[in-house]
């Protein structure tokens, strides 16, 4: 199981803002998964994709999603570097999911106090997360003064291949129209 992909159902960030975040990323020479909002971890979503079509479902009978994205900040545990998302829509459909799968273990994060947000570089190893934090609020100030909001109209399912990989999008799943 420890080479297994793993997967999670994310909000793809609008290309100028991914764009952004990537060019963010390489000038730090971080490499990190695509930019995303995550609607539900991992947890539950095992290998074999049975819990798939039940959150395809969940997903197909949800409104669209309006995400407001703000500048940076980092977790107290100094975990990730990330932008603020306000979005009350958001944690409406991490709701739904966790309705449908009733996954039989739930991250701490997870639930009605989950807090969306935009991951620019996690800290892990190597990585010194003041220096990051620093550079982020000044590269992504715009985003406090104006945040960016727009609607997803889909959500998508995405992969990691195993250990030390990236996430990046397998499959759009689109929200109700």
């Amino acid at each position: 199981m420890a080479n297994s992909p793993s997967f999670l159902v994310g909000l793809l960030a609008p290309p100028d803002l991914a764009a952004r975040v990537e060019e963010f990323r390489a000038g730090l020479r971080m490499r990190e998964s695509t930019p995303h909002v995550t609607v539900k971890a991992r947890s539950g979503l095992s290998p074999d994709l049975s819990w798939a079509d039940s959150a395809r479902g969940a997903v197909a009978a949800h409104p669209p999603v309006t995400l407001s994205i703000e500048g940076a900040r980092v977790f107290a545990n100094r975990g990730a570097v990330y932008l603020r998302v306000h979005s009350p829509d958001a944690v409406a459909l991490h709701l739904r999911l966790l309705d449908a799968l009733r996954p039989a273990y739930r991250f701490g994060y997870e639930g009605p106090h989950m807090t969306p947000h935009l991951t620019l570089v996690l800290g892990r190893r190597g990585v010194d997360v003041s220096t990051v934090l620093q550079e982020a609020r000044a590269t992504f100030a715009d985003l406090d003064t104006t945040p960016l909001t727009f609607t997803a109209r889909e959500v998508w399912l995405m992969r990691k291949p195993g250990p030390g990989g990236l996430y990046v999008p397998l499959e759009a799943w689109p929200l109700l129209d």
